[in-house]
């Protein structure tokens, strides 16, 4: 089976490509869907981050997003000892699926991770497409979310990896400045490709 890696920084339309591979028939696995069931109420991962963040605890049982957001953002020791909890977890769902996609005979499966190159995880896939759109495409996708501000943005943008720097890194490239139609087309001819190899 072959393992591709989906990635692309904030805003570049990494949701939107990811949803056209299932589209597609490609099992996908989110990486950042795993760490809201992981923080939702009953959780594998609420007490030990309940534990290390006092206070973040919400009223379903669940973490309060917003409050540890509170206690990692622009605070870079915090957000490692965060990362620590959540990314064994975050590996062995990964590893599960991957597991079920391999027992159904899949031909591909795709991991979607936004800090794949960041991470190390382009490591475990056997090639790697970035998502890209131009600086201001992104910038206007980004602050037109509910609650962003600019510097939370930068602040973000400090975290990943340049797209410049991705761009050099890929096997594929997926523009998604140019219209969802022009994304979709792209991605079907590599879909093709990868079935087909």
């Amino acid at each position: 089976m072959f393992v591709l890696g989906l990635t692309g920084s904030i805003g570049m339309g990494k949701s939107t490509a990811a949803s056209m591979f299932r589209r597609l028939g490609c099992p996908v696995h989110d990486a950042d869907g795993a760490v809201h069931r992981l923080l939702g109420p009953g959780g594998g991962a609420v007490e030990a981050v309940a534990k290390r963040f006092p206070g973040v605890l919400s009223v379903q049982g669940g973490i309060d997003r917003q409050k540890l957001g509170a206690q990692v953002f622009k605070n870079a020791s915090a957000l490692s000892d965060l990362e620590t909890i959540l990314h064994p977890l975050v590996r062995r769902e990964e590893e599960a699926f991957l597991a079920r996609a391999r027992s159904r005979r899949e031909k591909l499966a795709v991991l979607d991770i936004p800090l794949l190159f960041e991470t190390g995880g382009d490591q475990r896939c056997h090639a790697t497409a970035l998502v890209t759109a131009p600086a201001f495409v992104q910038g206007a996708r980004v602050l037109a979310r509910p609650g962003m501000t600019l510097e939370k943005f930068q602040q973000i943008r400090t975290r990943q990896m340049p797209d410049a720097e991705k761009r050099g890194l890929a096997d594929w490239i997926l523009p998604t400045g140019l219209g969802k139609r022009f994304t979709f087309e792209c991605i079907r001819a590599l879909v093709r490709k990868l079935r087909e190899d």
